[in-house]
């Protein structure tokens, strides 16, 4: 089961989909659902930790 590090929602398999993003903050992987990655897309590309999001 996958889990989104953003707002706890979960995908039923091992692998996320290719909607969900990925990312690596603090040496962590971070897993984020399809919702959370479009509503803070600047955010992410401006490489902003999830914390301040």
């Amino acid at each position: 089961m996958v889990t989104c590090d953003h707002c706890g929602r979960t995908y039923a398999g091992v692998v996320p989909p290719l909607t969900w993003s990925t990312a690596v903050e603090r040496g962590r992987k971070v897993v984020f659902c399809d919702e959370c990655s479009r509503a803070n897309l600047r955010a992410m590309e401006g490489k902003l930790d999830s914390e301040w999001w």
